[in-house]
């Protein structure tokens, strides 16, 4: 246990809230759920009810590690959030920045390709089937006036 309380801790290069609980620290990251998060404090033998600000340096460095191969700690690979990847053929798991710009990258695949959901995304639409008659507008109402005070006439002399 580190002798000082940090309120800001650096994880996988995001500033974490070092009041919160380790495991809704973890959870803020871009890539990592409460299950996940939970699972990689098990594997590291860590307890989970403390507040992420007084870990030690050791065991912060030591998340940070595993973070970056979650095989290494006995994760399994369906918890991967990138199984059979369509350019390695391997199972991985990104975390942060790296996953919003693989999942850009897909999608402007998805789009150059032409397939239905490329299209789907290309025109700003729905893409998983969902309904689409009376949800996911954009825009300001159309053909509907609110209600509101009668206009009032002045009189003039």
């Amino acid at each position: 246990m580190s002798s000082e309380f940090r309120h800001i801790v650096r994880i996988a290069g995001k500033d974490l809230d070092g009041t919160k609980k380790v495991v809704a620290a973890l959870a803020d990251i871009k890539g990592i759920g409460q299950n996940l998060a939970h699972a990689i404090l098990n594997a590291l033998k860590i307890d989970s009810k403390l507040r992420l600000g007084s870990l030690s340096e050791a065991q912060i460095s030591e998340i940070e590690q595993s973070l970056k191969d979650l095989r290494k700690i006995g994760i399994p690979t369906w918890a991967f959030n990138r199984r059979k990847d369509l350019e390695t053929g391997g199972d991985f798991h990104i975390i942060g920045s790296d996953l919003e710009l693989t999942v850009r990258s897909d999608i402007q695949r998805e789009m150059s390709i032409g397939s239905w959901r490329g299209v789907r995304h290309s025109l700003g639409l729905k893409v998983r089937g969902q309904r689409t008659r009376t949800t996911g507008r954009k825009g300001a109402t159309v053909g509907v006036k609110k209600p509101g005070k009668a206009p009032t006439q002045t009189k003039t002399s």
